[in-house]
This record gives structure tokens, sequence and C-alpha cells, in this order.
């Protein structure tokens, strides 16, 4: 029998983050590249063929790797990594963990915390358009405009084109005090949250009154062509099919487009189809378009939120079985 291999860590804790803590995650394993581990405080032992401990210790330094880029790791992350790892013999998860990854603005460093995070920016630096469809907190948007900043910081575009439709949710636009910006102005309020987070209030100021920065109901962009530009159309669940066609058909030189939503958060009438919903049927085959989906497991919010989520994605079977 070969001489085991033993990896070593700082501490116990550290090393239950590679496998979130979960004896099942080291079952998997040892099913899925035919070892056997054993582990103690600080230290994991790998048992088997040698071929077979070396893709085992190559796969727990991978994901140290990624621990210490300041991914959080969870067991759906653990499986979906695992799954990616046994896939292609590595070479994707090399790939993801081997490339640092830190998009950086005027005011903060901004660096993906979970696996579906660093997927869906590389999916950004590498795609013209970008679908980023997933529940709340998981940083669609947040992302989103930080690699539209960190563009316009570097030169690559001209200007950037924040965007969303103004869907009535239980309140009446007419009703509503104020003139057409001020009746606006709610929907648009987290794209300015995020604006404000990543460049100081006086550069939001100038670029806004310049142009540069742009920030508008989607009712705005028809018949206009936008090149040399990020642009990111927020709340896109909220969309007609027309509108979304209509949107992605801005498209212009040298730009680059970012469409996020939720589908479980529509807001649009029952007998109007979501345009974010037909997108991924319709499109699927593209090249240069792609669409990552984020779950649960990569909310970034307060861990109550994640739980929250999951008890209503729980409660919905339940819910559509009622009469």
């Amino acid at each position: 029998m070969p001489e085991p291999k033993t990896l070593r860590y700082p501490n116990a804790r550290h090393l239950q983050q590679l496998y979130c803590g979960s004896e099942d995650n080291l079952l998997l394993v040892e099913r899925a590249l035919n070892v056997r581990l054993i582990t103690r405080d600080e230290w994991l032992k790998i048992e088997g063929l040698p071929t077979a401990m070396g893709r085992a210790e190559e796969f727990f330094t991978l994901l140290n790797l990624g621990r210490t880029q300041g991914l959080t790791l969870r067991t759906p992350d653990f499986i979906r990594l695992l799954e990616l790892y046994l896939h292609d013999g590595g070479t994707s998860l090399r790939a993801l963990f081997t490339e640092p990854l830190v998009i950086t603005t005027n005011r903060k460093s901004v660096v993906p915390k979970t696996i579906g995070q660093k997927l869906y920016l590389q999916a950004i630096q590498k795609n013209p358009v970008v679908f980023g469809i997933g529940p709340a907190g998981t940083g669609k948007t947040y992302l989103a405009m930080a690699a539209a900043i960190s563009a316009l910081l570097q030169g690559q575009v001209q200007r950037i084109i924040l965007t969303r439709p103004a869907v009535e949710a239980g309140e009446t636009l007419g009703f509503l005090p104020g003139d057409l910006r001020e009746k606006i102005l709610p929907y648009l309020r987290p794209l300015y949250d995020a604006l404000h987070d990543m460049l100081d209030p006086e550069d939001v100021v100038t670029l806004s009154e310049k142009g540069v920065i742009e920030i508008a109901p989607l009712a705005y962009m028809r018949g206009r062509t936008l090149a040399n530009a990020y642009i990111i159309l927020d709340e896109a669940q909220n969309t007609t099919p027309e509108q979304m066609m209509m949107f992605l058909t801005r498209l212009g030189d040298e730009s680059r487009m970012i469409v996020t939503g939720d589908i479980t958060q529509i807001d649009l009438p029952r007998n109007k189809p979501s345009g974010l919903t037909q997108a991924p049927h319709v499109l699927k085959n593209i090249p240069g378009i792609e669409f990552h989906t984020f779950t649960a497991s990569d909310v970034v919010r307060h861990p109550l939120v994640q739980r929250i989520i999951e008890a209503y994605e729980q409660s919905k079977g339940t819910d559509d079985r009622s009469p």
C-alpha cells in the first residue's frame, strides 16, 4: 500500500472550512475520487492509489486557495466544486481559483464572496451580454455596478447607463407626490445607493451632470443605440418580452450589457409574461450571451435572508398544490 499523504493546516477550524464541517462531504470525496480520508484536529490524511491521492490532494489544495481569496464555502458550493473537478479533471477548477478576481473602484475593492459570485464576474469579463438571475442578497446588481465603474475608471468604456422598469408594485405612480422625476426616483434608488458606495459623492454628481453616468427608466431607452457604454438593466423580471428585446437591441459598438433580476419577484400583471423568464429559452444558443443563475447559497446578507429564501422556495410547491 502506498504511503498516505497528510495535509496540514494552521488549525482545525481552518481545515473544517474546506469541507464545511460536514463528514458527509468527506464521504462524497472518498466515493468520487476513490480514496480514504481521515481527519483529526488540523490535519487531513489521504489513503489510496498514488493517482487517486494526487487528485484528492489537488482538490483540497484548490479549495484552500479559494478560501485564502476570501471565498466562503457552503455545502452546495462544495458539491458544485467537486462535480466541476470531476467534469474535466480539475481544469475548470484550477482556472477558477488560480486567477484571483478583484474589482477596484474609487472607494473600495470588491472581492467575490461565493463561488457563484466569482463565476458571475468571470462571465461578465468574458461576454458582451450577461444575465444574472437569482434571489435578493446575492450581489447581482452590486457586482454588476462594481464591474461597470471599474471599466469606466480604467477607460474601457466612456459612460455607464443604469436602468430599470418603473413597474408599480401596489402603488399607482399617478398618485405619488411630485413631478415625473420625483415619482420615478424611488424605483431607481437602489442603483444610486450602490453608486454612492463605490464613488465619492462629488464624483457621482459631476459624472451625472456630464452624462457620463445616466440613470433612467427603461422607457427612456427606446430608439437609442448605446455605444462605448456599460449598460445595466436591473429588476429585469418586470420587463415584458417586448421590452427585453427593445433593451437588448440597444447594444452598440464596444458596449457591454448586464441584465439582473429575480424571477420570484415579478410585479407584472398576471396576464403579462416576464421577459426575463423568456430570455433564457430564446437566447440560450447565442455565443457571447451567458446566463448565470444564483442560488440561496450565494446570499451574502444577514444569514436569516438565506433561510427566508429557502423557506419560501420550499413553500412554493405546497402553495401550488393547494386549492
